[in-house]
């Protein structure tokens, strides 16, 4: 209810002063879409997490609108703009987004490569991870969800794959152990995670450009070259955390981090995840976490332990997560990723999250 009324009261806040004011500098009525570019925008006030340096402070040349350039990539991934060409060509042409972003004249608008040189600056800073992690910690913060639902999607990259190196074999012994003996196996990456920090965590995931398969909802295998992102889903449809990792990535590598920095940032009860996690290491320490888990059982040997019939009932909810990859694919430019290398790639991807995180919880409150 608290959240409610907050966003309730942006949004009349919006209607009745932000929406006549620009109507009246353009001289025409705001389409639907720049209305909901409008709201996107203000609830995000992407413009006040820029990093330290990239804000017009003192005396000097000022840098040229960072905070109109940030807003104009929000606007890139919420009206779905491929290229930076592209929302250049926009900008230029379209008075009505121009006011919106904050470029007064036409020539105020930057070329392509400032936009380019800026989005590297805020891509090397984590600068998409630090505003989601705000904006769920001011909307989301406080409220008690029932459900988180983790799954990934698919990325497709435009560079060329890293390629795999020879796995280093550890030197053992060969044969049976003698009477007596005793040889402990070296632990899996999921046993080692019970004893690290979140940032040891990732540190240890790979993150460059490769290739994956993953077995489809028909059952067969496909192929893609590129990355793969790992997201928790509230049951609302709010995404409350995001992971990029090498395609190559398994889903069950990326489940402890994500539930971890997930519960820093909602209270939640269950962890609601498909097969690919099934291992008894993840449903420990959700329960470690204070959750129950829910996890589909995987097929071992042929057979496949059924759920129980409520939490059969509760699995459902997890389609919310399916959804929300679907989303950010069609309507934020998940789809359309024409940048290289991880930093960037991720950049990219937490402006769509961003855009959707907003939008969603405009639909919500509305």
């Amino acid at each position: 209810m608290k959240l409610k009324k907050t966003v309730a009261w942006l949004m009349n806040r919006v209607q009745r002063s932000l929406f006549p004011h620009l109507e009246e500098c353009c001289g025409r009525e705001l389409t639907e879409q720049e209305r909901q570019v409008v709201r996107i925008l203000d609830v995000a006030r992407i413009e006040e997490h820029l990093p330290y340096g990239m804000k017009p402070v003192g005396v000097g040349r000022k840098p040229k609108e960072r905070a109109a350039i940030a807003r104009a990539l929000v606007v890139k991934a919420s009206c779905r703009y491929k290229t930076t060409e592209d929302l250049v060509k926009a900008l230029r042409t379209t008075p009505v987004l121009r006011r919106i972003c904050g470029f007064e004249r036409q020539a105020d608008v930057p070329s392509a490569a400032t936009f380019s040189r800026v989005f590297r600056m805020l891509a090397e800073a984590g600068f998409g991870e630090k505003v989601h992690a705000q904006m769920v910690g001011i909307y989301a913060g406080g409220l008690l969800v029932g459900h988180i639902s983790r799954d990934s999607t698919a990325i497709e990259g435009r560079e060329k794959p890293v390629r795999r190196g020879k796995p280093v074999r550890v030197a053992r012994k060969r044969g049976r152990p003698r009477k007596g003996e005793i040889r402990i196996p070296e632990p899996t990456r999921l046993e080692r995670q019970r004893t690290q920090t979140v940032e040891e965590m990732v540190g240890e995931l790979p993150v460059a450009c490769d290739i994956g398969i993953k077995r489809n909802a028909q059952g067969f295998q496909t192929k893609w070259k590129g990355y793969k992102l790992h997201l928790d889903v509230t049951d609302g449809g709010l995404p409350v955390n995001a992971l990029l990792t090498s395609a190559s990535v398994h889903d069950s590598q990326v489940a402890i981090p994500l539930m971890r920095t997930t519960s820093k940032r909602v209270t939640y009860l269950y962890d609601l995840m498909d097969a690919a996690y099934d291992a008894e290491v993840i449903r420990d320490e959700s329960r470690s976490l204070a959750h129950v888990p829910i996890i589909d059982r995987n097929k071992r040997r042929g057979t496949r332990a059924p759920m129980a019939p409520h939490e059969r009932a509760r699995y459902k909810e997890r389609s919310v997560a399916e959804r929300c990859n679907s989303t950010l694919k069609e309507n934020f430019g998940g789809r359309d990723v024409m940048v290289r290398g991880h930093r960037k790639v991720m950049l990219h991807l937490m402006l769509g999250v961003i855009a959707l995180f907003a939008d969603q919880l405009i639909r919500l409150c509305g």
